[in-house]
Formats: C-alpha cells, sequence, structure tokens
C-alpha cells in the first residue's frame, strides 16, 4: 500500500513538472537564440487566467489552450520587436511585460474566481500502463504529460542534431558567422522567440485546466513559476534535456515539502512549502561555482588526485550562456 502511494506522488511529480517543462523548454529555443524573454513568469499566469475563461466560456479545452499559446506567442512577439527591431533593453522591456501580464490577469480574471471549469482527463495508455512501477509512473497520465515527454525528445534532437539546430546554436553563439554562411540572424531570432513564447504560453493553461485546475487569483500558486523556469534554463545550461531534468527536480521537492510536513510538526508549514525556491537558488549557485576565481586556487592548492575528482566534478556541472545572448545584431 506504502509503495502504490509512492508510485502515485511521483507520478503526480511528472505531472506538475509538466508546465514547468513546458515554460523551460520555450525559455531555453528563446535564449539559445540570443533572445532573452523574461516576460515568463507574467505570461504564465495571465494563459492561466485566459486558457480556464475561453474553456468555461466556450466549453472547449482545446480553445483554452489555443488562446494560452496565442497570447504567449503576442507577449514574446513585443519582446522581439521591442529588443530586435527598437534595439531597447531585452531585461527592461521582459520585466515590465512580466509585471504588466501578471496584474492584468488578476484584474481580467476576477468574474472567473472560483468558477468550476473542464479539466483535461487522463489518458493510461493500454497495454503499457499493466507495467510493474513504470505503468503507474508514465503511462496512466493526462495527454498533456505525454506532450512534456515528448516536447523534451524533440527540442534536444532539434538543437543539437539537425541542421537548422546548428542554425539555432550559430545565431545565438556567432549570428556575424551565422549570417556570413546565410542565415537571416533577426528572422530567425523573431521566429523562435515567438515559438518559446508560445511554449511557455501553454504552461498556463497546463495548470489551470489540468495540474490546478481552476482559476483562483492570487491564491492561485502561480506566482514565481515562471522566475523557476527562467532559472532552470541556467541551470540546464541551455540544454531541453539538462533543463527538463530541473524541472523534475523542482517539482520533487514540492513533494517532498508536503510529503515530509507531517513528520516535521516542529517546522511550519510555509517553510516546507517555499523551501523549493532557495533550494533551486543554492543548485544554481553550485552550477556556477566552477566558475569563480577562488575556487580555482582552491583547486590548486589540493592534492592531485583530489584536485582531478573535483575539477572534473566542477567541470561536468559548469554551464555558459550563448555568447551573442542579449546582444543586438545588425545586419551589414
Amino acid at each position: 500500500m506504502e509503495t502504490n502511494l509512492i508510485l502515485v506522488g511521483l507520478a503526480g511529480v511528472l505531472a506538475a513538472a509538466g508546465p514547468i517543462v513546458f515554460a523551460t523548454i520555450g525559455e531555453t529555443i528563446t535564449e539559445r537564440a540570443g533572445v532573452i524573454n523574461l516576460s515568463a513568469n507574467g505570461t504564465i499566469l495571465l494563459t492561466a487566467m485566459a486558457g480556464f475563461a475561453v474553456s468555461v466560456q466556450t466549453g472547449s479545452l482545446a480553445l483554452g489552450f489555443l488562446v494560452g499559446a496565442v497570447i504567449g506567442a503576442l507577449v514574446a512577439l513585443v519582446v522581439a520587436f521591442s529588443s530586435i527591431t527598437l534595439k531597447q533593453s531585452q531585461i527592461a522591456v521582459g520585466f515590465i511585460l512580466a509585471l504588466l501580464c501578471r496584474d492584468l490577469a488578476y484584474f481580467l480574471g476576477n468574474p472567473f474566481m472560483g468558477l468550476p471549469g473542464k479539466r483535461v482527463p487522463f489518458l493510461p495508455i493500454p497495454v503499457l500502463k499493466d507495467i510493474p512501477i513504470l505503468g503507474k509512473l508514465f503511462f496512466e497520465q493526462d495527454i498533456l504529460v505525454y506532450s512534456s515527454f515528448l516536447l523534451i525528445v524533440l527540442a534536444y534532437v532539434y538543437v543539437f542534431k539537425t541542421r537548422p539546430g546548428l542554425t539555432l546554436q550559430g545565431i545565438g553563439e556567432r549570428p556575424a558567422a551565422a549570417f556570413v554562411r546565410g542565415a537571416d540572424v533577426n528572422r530567425l531570432r523573431y521566429l523562435y522567440t515567438v515559438i518559446g513564447g508560445a511554449l511557455i504560453g501553454l504552461a498556463g493553461p497546463m495548470y489551470s485546466l489540468s495540474v490546478k485546475a481552476g482559476w483562483k487569483g492570487t491564491i492561485s500558486g502561480l506566482d514565481g513559476i515562471g522566475w523557476i523556469a527562467l532559472a532552470l534554463t541556467i541551470f540546464g545550461g541551455w540544454n531541453p534535456l539538462r533543463a527538463a531534468l530541473g524541472a523534475y527536480l523542482f517539482a520533487l521537492l514540492q513533494w517532498l515539502g508536503l510529503v515530509l510536513q507531517p513528520s516535521l510538526p516542529g517546522i511550519p508549514s510555509q517553510v516546507l512549502q517555499v523551501a523549493p525556491f532557495p533550494l533551486m537558488i543554492l543548485t544554481l549557485l553550485l552550477v556556477n561555482i566552477g566558475n569563480a576565481e577562488w575556487v580555482e586556487r582552491t583547486l590548486a592548492g589540493m592534492p592531485e588526485a583530489s584536485r582531478r575528482v573535483f575539477a572534473k566534478i566542477l567541470r561536468a556541472m559548469r554551464t555558459s550562456p550563448p555568447d551573442s545572448l542579449g546582444v543586438p545584431f545588425e545586419n551589414e
């Protein structure tokens, strides 16, 4: 019985991580193209509200997700136009949009707070769902969770195993070289920013129509998820696979906070609920600590055997952003 409860909990972790996977991979694709979209947090809140509202009004889950993707793409288009065409600060524009979208979500969503709505049904896969352990974890989910699994694979293969993916890396790393080879850098940056924004936009309805069904305004528990997606993009080293692992880690930490709460009555429940957020900050520090000069000096003073071990670990954890991330490109 206890094993079954653990499996159900872990299956819930996979489901809860689905929207974060979409948002994180969307931001990863955008930043691989050299554009920073800081509007993710507000976008998720706005699309969660809008997707739920449209679904309530029309009775269509598909329209709710479509609206979420369109809003996410439009917000990203504003970021792209402001930064690529108008040459404005991507950081400033994205941050303002994050605040604007958040406030719009709370204001426009007031009439829909607490209303009942449709929810994406579970879709167990015949035969596969009967596999011991794996069946309960992976094959008794809804179509959104299956889509998140597929997105991870497709994004990784596209970025690292295809010619367009290599071009995507090029416009974020060496846009001048990509331009010489025939790539329309700014057009592609527009394209990938909008695609990334659409993926971020889908994360909102994934919450309000599945993971946390409904819209509850400021108590929806979604404020901050977009910032986590941005942090996970860095944690993942702009690699879709590693970024997705970070999303599952975050969801696992949230679940552990709930599981451990009864066993730790002396610790306020609020502490365990917010613990995953500072833990992710700590993880980011560990990921980037290998770039610090004092670490290099410390390693230099260690015995050779220990130095090699620690250096290998730090190299495996180390990440670096695309060289031209946030840098406008002028076609010459």
